[in-house]
């Protein structure tokens, strides 16, 4: 027999906390509940002392891939007629990622001792988020638990695409930047220097491009040690300021005013907003709690504080389309389309059709942005390299001249 730390609600709301002994978790939540205690917490004493060697990238995340392929199975299983304990023991068996596999194993044993499938899935909300446990409690009251997983993992899916598709846009830019910096950095600290000192050899002045690179040079290697800390100054302070609520609402304002990416942004957030309340809404959970969850995966604090004036708009009995026009983040088309599925009844469908509509228009957004960049990124290369490889070889040219006249 173990000893467990466990704490708990009474009906009145009082937290109450205590010890007891028993063979697993399970024992000690199902005891609690026959007392009329509702177990918040269950830990084994000495658990906490326990150190698990963690890799990054082995099994130390559960990513996008694991939870749709565990939302399918487990619809496939439950449509056919399998009890949700067995579903949760075969899925947690078969799971590779160990993380996710002690995961699932918690959450059986919270709906054996008597748990919601819902609120098993709440104790873990680094793993599933609001979305999917809201999506989950309204399948279970439905008794559409299947139907609603296998939107569920059709959500998972799209949005997974979506951000695979905007994080390609952005690696390859930063990639290209990062290797010339690399090689920039390179030539200014062991190449220039080697090319400085065989100028000094042949004693005549220096063209003024050369002088300018090899001073440039000489700070950057006086100074390399100022100039990392003061970068790395810098991205702390930025940091800080972002994670204080007016200083991410200023960052996130001036993101989708940016020309290009501003679009972009924008664009991802309308088809992010319409799937994901799109799939509530047609799951059976309440538009304003799904307003509520849809502000805060927003990711953006301007679009996010937008939603939230809509929710107000809408709990004062206003329609949708029309405090979402007023916030002027979001294009009048959606704004119009909304109307007509709210008028028309199926506002659901009509969300799912904007959503489908912006997927489409963020690829074209994406193969926009990287159809520009390619050019651009041409010519930082070669006005940076090039620029410093021509300054070096001016004073060889100049010499070569001289010998020939």
């Amino acid at each position: 027999m173990a000893k467990f730390a466990w704490e708990g609600k009474v009906r009145g709301g009082q937290v109450q906390k205590g010890e007891m002994e028993a063979s697993n978790e399970a024992a000690v939540m199902a005891q609690l509940r026959r007392q009329g205690i509702m177990p918040t917490k269950v830990k084994e004493r000495g658990k906490g002392l326990d150190v698990e060697l963690k890799i990054p990238g082995f099994g130390g995340k559960v990513t996008i891939k694991d939870k749709v392929v565990f939302t399918r199975q487990f619809a496939t299983m439950i449509d056919a007629g399998l009890p949700l304990v067995q579903c949760l023991d075969i899925l947690s068996r078969q799971q590779d990622n160990k993380l996710f596999k002690k995961v699932l194993a918690e959450v059986k044993e919270s709906v054996e001792s008597g748990a919601t499938f819902a609120e098993a899935l709440k104790k873990h909300p680094k793993v599933f988020d609001e979305l999917f446990v809201n999506l989950v409690a309204a399948g279970e009251v439905g008794g559409i638990l299947d139907t609603i997983l296998n939107r569920l993992a059709a959500y998972l899916e799209k949005a997974h695409k979506l951000r695979k598709r905007v994080k390609g846009a952005m690696t390859y830019p930063a990639t290209v930047v990062g290797i010339a910096l690399i090689v920039i950095s390179v030539i200014l600290i062991f190449v220039i220097p080697a090319f400085e000192k065989m100028f000094a050899d042949f004693g005549s002045s220096l063209p003024v491009p050369t002088q300018i690179v090899i001073n440039f040079s000489n700070f950057v290697r006086s100074y390399i040690l100022a100039i990392i800390g003061a970068i790395v100054v810098i991205i702390f302070l930025f940091k800080r300021f972002y994670a204080t609520p007016r200083g991410r609402e200023l960052v996130d304002a001036y993101a989708l005013r940016l020309p290009v990416f501003g679009v972009l942004i924008r664009k991802v957030a309308v088809a992010k907003f319409s799937r994901t309340l799109g799939t509530m809404i047609s799951s059976g959970v309440p538009i304003l709690d799904g307003l509520d969850i849809v502000a805060k995966t927003a990711g953006n604090r301007t679009i996010e504080k937008a939603i939230y004036n809509v929710k107000q708009s809408i709990s004062e009995g206003k329609t949708i389309a029309e405090p979402l026009e007023k916030t002027s983040v979001f294009p009048p088309m959606v704004c119009q389309m909304i109307a007509v599925g709210e008028q028309s009844g199926s506002i659901d469908a009509m969300l799912a059709k904007i959503a489908d509509f912006y997927d489409d228009e963020v690829d074209e957004a994406v193969g926009n942005l990287t159809a520009m960049m390619e050019p651009m990124l041409m010519l930082f290369l070669g006005t940076t390299v090039g620029g410093l490889v021509i300054a070096m070889y001016l004073p060889i040219f100049k010499i070569a001249g001289a010998v020939g006249g």
